[in-house]
């Protein structure tokens, strides 16, 4: 198969679809992998280090898309990245269709294969291909948090740890799943005073009893929640419902009973985030404040890292990138229902159910699939 991998081009999108060991594996199974130049300078793979695995690398995206008949990308496809699409593509990346719904109609009309990693399942009914991203952006948040809650940076002049005698940074985690565990990991290490809120009461009793009671579990209600953010410096927002909008759980009302400098990190922007003021943002403009409240509702926060994130990422993707690849779209996606479950527009149809509710449009799983 002909695999392309364009260079990223959201707002400080530093993160390649493919680093340059996924692009060997695919060399070696006797595919030709098209790069984008100096698609992956941004975590430090310059082109020679890609060609030096039988990568060809090529000028610009028209010529990626054109070669290609996989498309594999990290972030959802911005406009001009859609128009490049048509019929034969596959593109395998991020999409999040649910709170997007240009990004959505476009990819509709391209009448190309979309995989979205993010609804990609295992056996267990988890996301692997959110997981490594999730972890990223759950440890990141409190690093975001600590920056945000400086006074220089219009917080309210909280040390995350506190020091003997001053007590520390109050927060609250809502949603204990992969990005909130990794998040209280990061605020319990650093001494915070931790609150992590979920409605998997089994999933508190794990938090309670691996953190030794160096945090708090609470049932999530609305109620509890409104009480909590009352004296809350750091709120980190980590709800997801696969493949769905994120539930709005904190209200404009309700910041009016914030302390004001408070920090809001909305890790769920990406699914159109559980925070009623919420809107995305970028890394050059990372922050906004509502009624004295800072909000950090970057979209891509794993690009900050990008290294990290990519070699991260594609640890998690390659496998099902090489059966794509090796089998073809349909035979692999026949063979792992997990893998089908990724497989979110097809010939101009929503064949995601929860996506397909979400964004109002008809849902149609393809005959073949069953």
């Amino acid at each position: 198969m002909r695999v392309g991998c364009p260079k990223e081009i959201k707002v400080h999108e530093y993160r390649v679809g493919l680093t340059p060991e996924s692009a060997a594996e695919l060399v070696r199974a006797g595919h030709e992998v098209f790069l984008e130049t100096k698609a992956g300078e941004g975590i430090g793979a310059p082109d020679s280090v890609y060609e030096k695995v039988g990568v060809k690398i090529l000028p610009n995206a028209d010529a990626v898309f054109e070669k290609a008949e996989m498309i594999v990308k990290v972030k959802e496809p911005q406009a001009i990245e859609i128009a490049r699409l048509k019929p034969h593509h596959v593109l395998f990346t991020y999409l999040h269709l649910a709170p997007d719904p240009e990004q959505t109609e476009g990819l509709m009309k391209s009448g190309a294969t979309c995989i979205a990693y993010e609804t990609v399942t295992d056996k267990d009914g988890r996301l692997p291909l959110l997981k490594p991203m999730s972890e990223v952006a759950g440890r990141m948040s409190i690093q975001v948090g600590a920056h945000f809650l400086e006074k220089a940076n219009g917080g309210r002049g909280v040390l995350m740890g506190g020091v003997p005698g001053v007590r520390p940074a109050d927060i609250v985690i809502l949603g204990a799943g992969v990005s909130g565990y990794n998040a209280a990991q990061i605020a319990v290490g650093m001494r915070a005073r931790v609150t992590v809120f979920d409605k998997n009461a089994s999933r508190l009793e794990e938090l309670d009893r691996e953190f030794n009671g160096r945090l708090e579990t609470v049932y999530s209600t609305s109620a509890a929640i409104a009480e909590a953010i009352k004296e809350a410096d750091v709120v980190v927002g980590a709800v997801l419902v696969a493949g769905a909008a994120a539930p709005k759980l904190i209200t404009r009302d309700m910041l009016k009973t914030m302390r004001t400098g408070s920090v809001l990190v909305d890790i769920s922007i990406d699914q159109g985030g559980c925070f009623e003021t919420s809107k995305a943002t970028t890394h050059s403009e990372p922050v906004f404040t509502v009624d004295g409240i800072i909000h950090y509702c970057v979209a891509n926060m794993p690009g900050a890292v990008a290294r990290t994130s990519a070699f991260a990422l594609n640890n998690a993707t390659l496998p099902f990138t090489m059966a794509l690849a090796n089998k073809g779209y349909k035979q692999a996606l026949l063979d792992d229902p997990h893998l089908a479950n990724g497989l979110n527009v097809y010939e101009g149809q929503i064949a995601h159910e929860a996506v397909a509710r979400d964004t109002g449009k008809a849902f149609k799983r393809p005959n073949w699939l069953g």
